[in-house]
């Protein structure tokens, strides 16, 4: 197997540490790619969730897994990077929350943008979800499209004619259908943190958005929730 070969077997997975992020990941690596996992440490709240992401890389195999720091809690204006901002816990709203982090799914993809040039890598896979989204504007399947029409302007690899795909294979997923996908693919959720204000130990809330989409998906796929939660 040549270099390029070899590089063009290569994705970049963005792994939050959330259950959406390891399904990603088990999906590119059953597509037979070796897969490099990239985290962000945005300025979250929640940081049990990086804790979480390493398990979940070292689980599934990922060939690397690096943690990139870029902190857009210096902005705030997000209830998971600025403590003064509550998280909701009256269930999902119509419209876009407070949760919603400014940019910041464009700021990952950037990052793992780069990354996936300097490996060569020509796939670069992506949690996102346009069914459970919470009302975010940067999980929309038309985002996703200017974004990889973006890449291939931005890039080497792009403007010399090569390949490169952002994959988003939850994006029509209801959660239900995602956790029978992992399962049946070997995902651990148990190792898996969802939850937006989640402690230190990486219990889970029980009452955010996240966690209310999380325990519903599980009640609708027909499986125990493996989540441990503050209160149990």
């Amino acid at each position: 197997m040549t270099a390029a070969t070899a590089s063009a077997r290569r994705a970049v997975v963005l792994l939050s540490g959330g259950l959406d992020s390891a399904t990603c990941l088990a999906i590119a690596r059953s597509a037979g790619l070796e897969t490099y996992a990239l985290s962000v440490a945005y300025g979250q709240r929640h940081v049990a969730e990086l804790n979480a992401a390493r398990r979940v890389a070292d689980a599934l195999g990922a060939r690397e897994h690096r943690v990139a720091q870029v902190d857009l809690g210096q902005f705030g204006g997000s209830a998971l990077t600025d403590a003064s901002i509550a998280v909701p816990v009256d269930g999902v709203q119509p419209g876009i929350p407070v949760t919603y982090v400014p940019a910041r799914n464009t700021v990952m993809l950037s990052l793992a943008l780069g990354w996936a040039e300097v490996l060569g890598a020509q796939h670069i896979y992506v949690g996102i979800n346009a069914v459970d989204y919470s009302g975010y504007p940067d999980c929309r399947p038309e985002y996703l499209a200017a974004f990889e029409t973006l890449a291939k302007l931005a890039t080497k690899i792009g403007v010399e004619g090569g390949s490169l795909k952002i994959h988003a294979p939850l994006i029509d997923l209801a959660k239900s259908n995602i956790i029978r996908l992992g399962s049946s693919l070997g995902v651990d959720y148990a190792m898996t943190v969802s939850c937006y204000q989640a402690d230190e130990e990486g219990r889970a809330c029980g009452v955010c958005d996240s966690c209310r989409l999380r325990s519903e998906g599980f009640a609708a796929a027909g499986q125990a929730d493996p989540t441990r939660y503050q209160y149990a």
